[in-house]
């Protein structure tokens, strides 16, 4: 499926959007956190950088400590996305804001923001954000990251639409797992599952012109290879429920999940708020299985421990 393929490329490693109901808008604490979380989740193999140089570094100290040069006050500090590392008049390392950007030579780099604006890339976007905190305006001015890709018109989901996500969805899910199974990201218990599902399953076939499964074709494998896609389910709910590991996902919890897919799937958003059942700004173990049509029997808290 080629935008789930896209999309797995990034997960885990206005006028012009769809009209919403404003008392379903997520809080600005909220997307105060989903911008910490995607910054935090794009940070991931930058840090993992960072150590494997500190540990070289730490080894060629040990072969020589003389001459060691101390290292500068801005070295291990960690500022956010839109901001630089400074050092104030008393020489103390502080996060500023970026004074500029580089400029992205891919042009899919760029991202939307909730007020419906393209930027050249997320730096961009944060150092606008970070900006405005540090001026008068920041006081009645908000802008958060909404999704990836250039600002595009967001069309109204439809009911038909919309009842054929959760097939897409699941066939993803499902598939996402068995290729990091091959790729050996997975820990011991979720290599176990999905090589149970990569040794039962047989694989869908293509329509003829290459495009995206039928919907219809989608369903009879759900029905048929049910048992398939339990795990994967609650495996993603699991990845997702980090923020704090609660057994619930919240609308900071769904952004890295949400803003890849938007520009692709214009039912994400609509398809969240209905994962929502009782309509308490988060969604539950129960609650998302439910929307993904696992049977209540079948939605098992121990497969996420």
């Amino acid at each position: 499926m080629k935008f789930w393929a896209v999309l797995l490329l990034g997960v885990l490693v206005g006028t012009a959007l769809a009209a919403k109901d404003v008392e379903d808008e997520p809080t600005e604490e909220q997307m105060e956190e989903a911008d910490d979380v995607l910054e935090a989740l794009g940070k991931d193999d930058e840090m993992e950088k960072e150590e494997a140089d500190d540990d070289e570094d730490e080894e060629e100290d040990d072969d020589d400590d003389e001459g060691k040069i101390d290292k500068h006050p801005c070295f291990d500090k960690k500022c956010k996305r839109g901001e630089v590392c400074d050092l104030d008049e008393t020489l103390k390392p502080i996060c500023v804001c970026a004074k500029k950007c580089p400029v992205p030579e891919d042009p899919s780099l760029s991202v939307c923001s909730t007020a419906n604006k393209t930027y050249l890339s997320e730096c961009h976007l944060f150092k606008q954000k970070c900006d405005l905190k540090s001026s008068e305006d920041g006081k009645r001015v908000r802008i958060h990251l909404d999704y990836y890709g250039p600002c595009k018109q967001i069309e109204e989901c439809q009911e038909e639409e919309l009842s054929e996500f959760p097939l897409r969805m699941r066939d993803w899910l499902k598939n996402v797992l068995v290729q990091r199974m091959s790729l050996e990201l997975l820990t011991d218990k979720e290599m176990f599952h999905a090589k149970k599902i990569y040794e039962d399953e047989r694989r869908l076939k293509k329509r003829a012109d290459g495009g995206d499964w039928e919907a219809t074709i989608l369903l009879r494998d759900f029905r048929k290879n049910y048992a398939h896609y339990v795990y994967p389910i609650h495996w993603m709910f699991s990845k997702l429920d980090i923020h704090p590991k609660d057994r619930y996902l919240t609308h900071a919890e769904l952004a890295p999940l949400r803003a890849p897919l938007v520009p692709m799937e214009h039912c994400t958003t609509t398809f969240f708020k209905t994962c929502d059942d009782d309509g308490d700004k988060r969604i539950s173990l129960y609650e998302w299985g439910a929307c993904l049509e696992l049977k209540e029997e079948d939605i098992k808290q121990y497969l996420i421990d």
